[in-house]
């Protein structure tokens, strides 16, 4: 049986009646950028909060801070979405856990913050890894100068780190967009959702994913250029050097 190509499908109109096929996979493209976008803001921010706090001196803090770690780096994403979109709202009182389900875009959310806490984990090890490969007598020139060890954090050690780490997290940026897709398990339309949606009712399968591998490809590139971008202008002499972080202190 041959396969009957047809380039043009993208053109007609979607059963959904949200209008051609092609919208339809525009449509799943920004559901994926707003996903990623979003959980990459939770990622930076709790990554960065436990990245610092497993370079503490607080030996109780370290260990939380690693067990937040290993816990959700190796929990694999797939469990970690159905655990808090099927899960959680049966784990909290019952009131909110009606509310949970409730909600219109309740697939949307349960997405951002699973792939959020679920690259936080990630992040956290790149900025401890960051942190750690600052010379010591960084943090020891903060003590002298009187800071506190929050103050040393802030303005002397995670401004380093973060500019040493960036071509790590530029894989990160990456990696987020391409582990969007695990959302369309719970029922977001996002862009590998659309394309399968779009060959199950058009069964043209090789345009409708030939189509997303572009797009995929087209944003992920886009993030990793102007993530070099970014690392080109924040470069450390001695600390990045072509793309890659090594220290320095020499």
């Amino acid at each position: 049986m041959n396969y009957n190509w047809n380039w043009n499908i993208f053109w007609e109109t979607a059963p959904d009646g949200a209008g051609t096929y092609m919208d339809s996979l525009i449509a799943g493209m920004w559901w994926t950028l707003a996903t990623a976008a979003l959980a990459w803001i939770i990622a930076l921010v709790l990554g960065a909060v436990i990245g610092t706090i497993r370079t503490t001196p607080n030996k109780w803090a370290v260990k939380f801070a690693n067990g937040y770690v290993e816990l959700f780096r190796n929990i694999p994403l797939l469990v970690q979405m159905f655990l808090w979109y099927f899960v959680m709202p049966e784990l909290v009182p019952a009131d909110m856990g009606n509310w949970l389900k409730a909600l219109p875009n309740a697939p949307f959310i349960t997405a951002v913050l699973s792939l959020g806490f679920f690259t936080s984990a990630r992040v956290a090890v790149q900025v401890s890894t960051g942190i750690n490969a600052l010379p010591r007598g960084q943090r020891m020139a903060g003590t002298a100068l009187g800071l506190t060890l929050p103050q040393t954090y802030r303005y002397v050690l995670l401004p380093m780190a973060f500019r040493i780490i960036i071509p790590s997290l530029t894989n990160e940026v990456a990696a987020i967009i391409k582990n969007s897709s695990v959302a369309l398990t719970i029922g977001l339309m996002e862009l590998t959702a659309s394309a399968r949606s779009m060959q199950e009712f058009s069964f043209q399968v090789f345009e409708a994913f030939t189509a997303a591998t572009l797009i995929y490809l087209a944003v992920s590139v886009i993030a990793i250029v102007l993530a070099n971008l970014l690392e080109k202008f924040l470069a450390v002499p001695g600390f990045i050097t072509s793309g890659s972080a090594k220290t320095g202190g020499q």
